[in-house]
C-alpha cells in the first residue's frame, strides 16, 4: 500500500539515523549548502532535516542512491515530478482542512471532491512521468508498479469519470445571487439564494449598479418574494458585526440540499480511497529533485560528481579520487573566480588516522571539511564531489573546530577544547568519523603537543577514521612509536604541499616538512639571512 511506501527507506526498514550535532552542522557549513539549493525556506528545512539525519545502514543508503541516480539521469522524469509538486502541495492543504470536524457538511464534501480530483491528477501524472524511462532503482520501480496498478484498474476509470463529472457540475457555479432582508437599522435579518450563476460578478459592475440604485428612488423595489428565506442568527452579536458572512455557510448548506445529496451519493462509493497518502512523498521528491538540479549545474561547469559505491559498514574504508570541497563548487557556480584543486584520499587499516600538517591557508581546513561533506552526501544517497568514491558508512560524525571566544568565557579556550574532546570520546565508536581542525592550537606548543599525543593515542585505541589537521608538525613525527600502541588502524602523516614557494593545495602522504614551508616562503620573497645580507651589502 502507498501509505507505507517511502522513497527513503526500502520495505521492511525503519528509520535508525543519528542526528548530527549543531557543531557538526556548523563546521561542515550545511546551512550554507542548503541555502544554495533552493530559495524556499520550506524546502531548505526539508533538505537540511534529511541531510542531518545520518543513516548508516548500507541497504538504506544504496536504496536512496539508486533512486537519486534515476532522477538525475532522466531530466524529463524530474520535470514531470516537479510539475506534480504543486498538486501535491494542494493535497497537503486540503488535508489540513479535512481535519476540521466543525466544518459544514457541504464544505466537507467539496473538500473530499477536491481531494479525489487531486488524487486522480497525481496518480495520472506519476504514471506518465515514470513511463518510458529505463528505471533501475528498486524504489521507483515499486512506485511505478503501484501507480500503474491503480491507473489500470477499472475502478480508477469509474472514479475518474465520476469525479470529473462532479467537478464539472460544481465548477459551473461561479457566483450566487442572494436575497437579503434588512431591519429598520439596515442590518441583515434574513438571507436566501435567488439563483446559482455560471459567471462571476465583476466588482465594477456591482459597484456601479449599487450607486445607480442608491441615487434613484424609483429603482428601489417596493416588494419582492421567493421561497427559502432563512433567519440570520444574531444571538451574541453586536450591531455592525458582519452577520451576513457569519451565517452564509449555514444558509448555503441548508439551501443546496440537492447538491449535497448528489455529492454524498457519488463520493460514498470511494470511501476507502485516500489521496492524502501521496503527500508524504512531497519532502522526499523535493530532496531528490533539488539535489539533482544542483548536481546538474555543477557538472555543467565541468566539475566531477559521481555515484558512490557503498561498502559494508564493518570494513571502515573510504576511497575517493579527485575529491573537492562542495563549497568551492558552489562558489564557482555563483560566479567566483577560483581554480579547484582535487585530491585523492584513502582510509584503511594502514592509513586510518591522518595527522595533517601544512602551511597556514594551505587548504587543511578545506580538505578536512571536504572529507566530512562527502560522507554526509554519500550517506544521504546523493552524488559526491569526486570522480569516484567507495565509502563504508560511518555511524556518526564528530567535529572539533575552533569556536567563538564568547563560548569559552567560563572554562577558557583550553578548558573548553578539552571538555569537547572528552564529550566526543564518550560517544564515538570505531565506526565514527572524527574531524579535528587546529585543535589545541590556543595553548602553548608544549601543552598542546602533550595533550594531542594522548588524543591521537586514544584515537588509535578507538579505531575511528580521523583527520587531525594541526600546526604541530612534531605530532606527525615518530609515527612508529605512535603505531606501537594498541589499535587496529595506523596513524599516517598527510601534508599539503608547496611548489616553488606557492601553496599547491595538493594533499599527499609524506612525513611532515616542518620549517621547510617557512624556508620556501622566505626564499620566494627574499627574506632569508643570505638574501637580506645581500640586500644590505648592495646599499654600501
Amino acid at each position: 500500500m502507498l501509505e507505507k511506501f517511502s522513497l527513503l527507506y526500502p520495505e521492511g526498514k525503519e528509520p535508525a539515523y543519528k542526528t548530527l550535532g549543531d557543531e557538526v552542522i556548523n563546521d561542515l557549513s550545511l546551512n550554507y549548502i542548503c541555502d544554495h539549493l533552493t530559495e524556499s525556506d520550506y524546502e531548505k528545512n526539508i533538505i537540511k532535516r534529511l541531510m542531518t539525519r545520518l543513516e548508516s545502514d548500507p541497504e538504506v543508503i544504496r536504496y536512496r542512491s539508486d533512486i537519486f541516480d534515476d532522477i538525475l539521469r532522466f531530466p524529463k522524469l524530474r520535470e514531470g515530478i516537479r510539475s506534480l509538486l504543486e498538486q501535491l502541495d494542494y493535497l497537503k492543504d486540503l488535508e489540513h482542512s479535512a481535519k476540521d470536524k466543525t466544518a459544514e457538511p457541504i464544505w466537507q464534501l467539496v473538500n473530499r471532491l477536491q481531494e479525489l480530483h487531486a488524487y486522480i491528477n497525481c496518480i495520472s501524472g506519476i504514471n506518465e512521468s515514470l513511463s518510458g524511462n529505463d528505471i533501475r532503482s528498486e524504489g521507483l520501480k515499486k512506485l511505478k508498479e503501484y501507480v500503474s496498478s491503480v491507473y489500470t484498474e477499472s475502478g480508477f476509470e469509474h472514479l475518474k469519470e465520476d469525479i470529473l463529472e462532479l467537478v464539472g457540475n460544481v465548477g459551473k457555479v461561479h457566483s450566487i445571487s442572494l436575497g437579503v432582508n434588512l431591519d429598520q437599522y439596515m442590518r441583515p435579518v434574513e438571507v436566501g439564494i435567488v439563483s446559482l450563476n455560471d459567471e462571476a460578478f465583476t466588482r465594477p459592475g456591482l459597484l456601479s449598479r449599487f450607486l445607480d440604485f442608491s441615487s434613484k428612488k424609483s429603482e428601489i423595489h417596493h416588494g419582492t418574494s421567493f421561497s427559502g428565506m432563512t433567519k440570520i442568527n444574531t444571538v451574541g452579536k453586536v450591531a455592525g458585526e458582519d452577520m451576513l458572512m457569519l451565517n452564509l455557510t449555514k444558509v448555503i448548506t441548508e439551501m443546496l440540499g440537492s447538491t449535497v445529496k448528489a455529492l454524498k451519493n457519488k463520493l460514498s462509493r470511494y470511501v476507502n480511497i485516500s489521496g492524502y497518502s501521496l503527500t508524504k512523498l512531497i519532502p522526499e521528491f523535493i530532496f531528490y529533485i533539488r539535489w539533482a538540479e544542483y548536481c546538474t549545474k555543477l557538472m555543467d561547469l565541468g566539475l566531477k560528481m559521481s555515484k558512490p559505491v557503498i561498502l559494508d559498514a564493518e570494513s571502515r574504508e573510504l576511497r575517493c579520487s579527485d575529491l573537492f570541497n562542495l563549497k568551492l563548487g558552489i562558489q564557482l557556480q555563483q560566479g567566483g573566480k577560483l581554480d579547484i584543486v582535487c585530491n585523492d584520499i584513502e582510509f584503511n587499516s594502514e592509513h586510518g588516522i591522518y595527522i595533517m600538517t601544512g602551511p597556514n591557508r594551505g587548504g587543511k581546513t578545506t580538505f578536512t571539511q571536504a572529507v566530512g561533506l562527502i560522507v554526509v552526501l554519500a550517506q544521504s544517497g546523493i552524488y559526491v564531489p569526486a570522480s569516484g568514491a567507495e565509502i563504508s558508512p560511518v555511524d556518526n560524525i564528530f567535529t572539533h573546530f575552533p569556536v567563538d571566544e564568547n563560548m569559552t568565557a567560563n572554562l577558557g579556550r583550553l578548558g573548553e577544547e578539552s571538555k569537547r574532546l572528552s564529550e566526543i570520546f564518550s560517544v564515538a565508536t570505531n565506526r565514527s568519523l572524527l574531524l579535528f581542525n587546529e585543535s589545541l592550537a590556543t595553548t602553548s606548543l608544549a601543552e598542546g603537543l602533550y595533550i594531542a599525543k594522548d588524543v591521537v593515542r586514544a584515537l588509535r585505541y578507538l579505531g575511528a577514521r580521523t583527520v587531525f589537521n594541526t600546526h604541530m608538525h612534531e605530532l606527525a613525527m615518530n609515527l612508529d612509536q605512535m603505531n606501537s600502541y594498541k589499535g587496529d588502524i595506523k596513524v599516517a602523516s598527510l601534508i599539503t604541499g608547496i611548489h616553488e614557494g606557492r601553496r599547491s593545495f595538493k594533499v599527499f602522504i609524506a612525513p611532515p616538512e616542518g620549517v621547510s614551508y617557512a624556508k620556501d616562503i622566505a626564499e620566494k620573497y627574499g627574506v632569508t639571512f643570505d638574501q637580506l645580507k645581500t640586500s644590505i651589502d648592495k646599499q654600501d
